[in-house]
């Protein structure tokens, strides 16, 4: 469970965070997050629009799951690439329709925070999406994600289909015996279920509070760990490369 001081006005509800700033400081910051409000009100937009695009002029596209802890950040890894098209903030892993956050976070659904992923095939691959993955998550924390603690943070990734199957597997055993983590990947690969958006002010959460969401992030220390586990430049181990098909081995 989340267990740092909670100010739901500031972070938003359930998410830890330090006590209210003084008025003068929310003052000060007042046009970074009003800029913020607007940008991501025109990022969703954006996301949204494409989907749709793509949907009207019958392009196949296909939907990723994947889990890292806390969801507000996983999203804009993702959202960086070319040929993703959206990333939605959500529940999978659990029995339970229709989970609410607060039911999730209280470890009463057996759900685990994850980003549905949608992106189209012919501009990037899933085993992309997993080289992006890895160095987003620390994958010997089986027990939640840096500061966020229980199974509802624990990182895993839900695969739809045999392929989906087969590369989140190998990049996992690859990864395991590459020799770069001080202890075993604990890293869940679970057959895709339903998966249940969150409540609308968790979306593009970095978008809409960009602010908060740094502050979270850095308090939570997860480039911290990060750094510490994949070293500063987050490079995926060429075997885990070489895994999913994107290195050759002459090429090490």
């Amino acid at each position: 469970m989340r267990r740092l001081f909670r100010s739901p006005a500031v972070w938003g509800e359930g998410r830890p965070g330090p006590a209210a700033p003084p008025a003068l400081v929310l003052l000060l910051l007042l046009p970074a997050l009003v800029s913020g409000c607007i940008g991501q009100s025109g990022a969703q937009d954006a996301q949204e629009d494409r989907v749709r695009a793509a949907v009207q002029e019958g392009i196949p596209l296909d939907t990723a799951l994947l889990a890292g802890g806390c969801f507000w950040c996983m999203e804009p890894p993702f959202d960086e690439l070319d040929g993703v098209l959206s990333t939605t903030s959500g529940f999978t892993g659990g029995p339970e329709e229709a989970p609410t956050y607060q039911e999730v976070v209280r470890g009463e659904t057996g759900h685990t925070e994850a980003v549905q992923v949608i992106w189209d095939p012919a501009r990037i691959s899933y085993a992309e999406l997993l080289a992006v993955f890895w160095p987003n998550v620390d994958p010997v924390d089986g027990g939640g994600q840096f500061c966020d603690r229980g199974p509802m943070y624990r990182p895993g990734i839900f695969p739809k289909g045999d392929e989906q199957q087969a590369l989140a597997l190998a990049s996992r055993d690859a990864l395991a015996t590459s020799g770069v983590l001080e202890g075993q990947v604990a890293v869940e690969v679970t057959e895709a279920t339903a998966f249940w958006p969150a409540e609308e002010y968790h979306q593009a959460y970095y978008l809409k509070n960009p602010v908060r969401y740094r502050a979270y992030r850095t308090s939570c220390r997860r480039d911290a760990r990060l750094d510490e586990v994949w070293g500063s430049e987050r490079a995926v181990p060429p075997a885990v490369l070489e895994a999913l098909g994107l290195q050759d081995s002459s090429e090490r």
